[in-house]
């Protein structure tokens, strides 16, 4: 066991879902066939131009802050980041130094508290490209293998940087964060954060110290080039092992940039750290400061909608649904509204059948069940949200509760939601037109089990010497014979009644 444990921190750009650009009226959409498109005077850096500011991306960055607890600035200011960078036209980038919109902060994430250090507004640079897009190019328009391309369409696009204190202790911890992060921000529809698209893009700082200290370690990794939560992980484990065993042998490592290569799960140093970066930030001088009033964030604060975290906890108590299954439910607003539009049309079902509330609950549970398996998997299979899936609440509910009262098994079940998914159908008129009802006569099924308890005799004389494991071969067996539609539960208890 190792003696070492991690400190890493996150910084997070998030690209804010706005119709324009943080600066000017160009479009914000980048991710186009055709470079330089969605550009004007102001976000390609032409002389003589003046920046104007995006009020929704103010709103939204504001709303970010707020839902990630953090202090709200009465005054903040933008300031120039001087650097030269071939995709940054103006020679500089318009960020925020020391006046950022969305100060100190905190988020829970388990039952741990991470620190945000701040969420400031900044515009976002444009794309070097090493080939061009699009397959019919003339041949005079081709990728020359020497040239680097600009595409400035994702120059000034709004960003917001998140930048938390190294609070996390583990690469799992980090990746949950990121996880909530990310369902924060579409709760907030503040962005369509992708990270396969750039909508959110990850660098994270990670060293090593020995179990038990409490200051900071003195040298710090920075780790880039990683577009998924399962590459930021991957990462940051290689980091740490890579760090850990440098320090037991004797050796530190090393301030500097390293980046991630996904196919080998490793590290590649980029660029050392013999100095910090003066940028020589100074305000903007083309833009004033803005005061933001307590009736403004009052009013931002009342919109918030019931985020995640809260979703999650009302839904355990509301519910009684496993936490793991509370997570998955609640990641897409879409998804845990239409949870809770089928779990309203069971309940009122189930109300007017005077159903106990215990069967209720078992059928929430096994609507959770079914939605975050198979359905799930479809909609992510196609790329669709609950209610592009083309099945009504009311359509869901009915399928639950024919599994639940046995006219249908499970398997059977698995074939109704698939025709469901593909047509749009009632599943109780899927059921007799693909004769799927569940076989409960017992005479039926006693009859199959008498043929199959003959023909598996070997099988039978495992049950009866202790081996009971294989009582489930039996029940396969039978279900098998009845194409899936005996009850599971009156097989089990008729093959039990005849073995022992």
């Amino acid at each position: 066991m190792s003696n070492y444990e991690p400190v890493i921190g996150l910084e997070i750009h998030i690209q804010l879902k706005t119709k324009s650009k943080l600066f000017c009226a160009s479009p914000n959409s980048f991710n186009v066939e055709s470079p330089n498109t969605n550009i004007c005077e102001i976000c390609t850096g032409q002389p003589g131009t003046l920046p104007r500011l995006n009020a929704e991306a103010l709103r939204k960055a504001i709303m970010v802050g707020l839902a990630l607890n953090c202090e709200t600035a009465k005054i903040t200011k933008f300031d120039r980041k001087n650097y030269f960078y071939p995709d940054l036209p103006k020679g500089y980038q318009i960020s925020q130094f020391d006046m950022p919109i969305n100060g100190k902060g905190k988020v829970m994430v388990g039952n741990r508290e991470i620190g945000i250090t701040r969420a400031h507004l900044e515009e976002d640079a444009g794309k070097l490209l090493h080939e061009l897009p699009g397959s019919d190019l003339k041949s005079s328009q081709r990728s020359d293998p020497r040239m680097t391309y600009v595409d400035f369409n994702r120059a000034g696009v709004p960003l917001l940087e998140v930048v938390t204190e190294p609070d996390f202790k583990s690469p799992e911890e980090a990746g949950l964060f990121l996880r909530q992060l990310r369902s924060i921000v579409r709760y907030l529809d503040a962005s369509m954060a992708d990270m396969e698209k750039g909508h959110l893009r990850v660098d994270a700082n990670v060293s090593v110290r020995k179990i038990g200290e409490t200051k900071l370690p003195d040298y710090k990794v920075e780790v880039k080039n990683m577009n998924s939560f399962k590459a930021v992980e991957a990462a940051l484990s290689y980091e740490i092992e890579r760090q850990t065993e440098l320090l037991e042998k004797g050796e530190k490592p090393i301030d500097e940039t390293r980046g991630f290569v996904d196919h080998t799960k490793t590290t590649v140093s980029q660029r050392t750290k013999e100095a910090a970066h003066d940028y020589r930030y100074f305000p903007e001088p083309d833009l004033p400061p803005i005061a933001i009033t307590d009736d403004f964030i009052q009013e931002l604060r009342i919109a918030l909608p019931e985020l995640p975290q809260a979703k999650a906890k009302r839904f355990i108590k509301e519910y009684d649904l496993p936490e793991s299954d509370v997570w998955q439910i609640v990641d897409d607003k879409s998804f845990a509204n239409y949870f809770e539009n089928v779990a309203s049309e069971l309940g009122a079902w189930f109300e007017a059948d005077n159903i106990s509330v215990e069967k209720y609950k078992k059928s929430l549970k096994s609507l959770a069940n079914w939605l975050t398996g198979d359905f799930l998997a479809m909609l992510n299979r196609d790329g669709k949200t609950a209610n592009e899936s083309g099945l009504s609440p009311e359509n869901f509910a009915e399928l639950i509760k024919l599994i639940e009262q046995g006219v249908i098994s499970n398997t059977a079940g698995k074939s109704v939601l698939t025709e469901m998914y593909a047509t749009g159908g009632d599943p109780s008129d899927i059921v007799d037109r693909q004769n799927l009802g569940q076989v409960s006569d017992e005479g039926l099924i006693e009859g199959v089990i008498d043929k199959v308890l003959a023909a598996n005799q070997e099988v039978v004389e495992k049950y009866k010497a202790g081996k009971t494991g294989v009582l489930g071969a039996l029940v396969g067996e039978v279900m098998k014979q009845t194409d899936g539609r005996a009850n599971p539960q009156l097989v089990n208890e008729i093959l039990k009644t005849k073995l022992d």
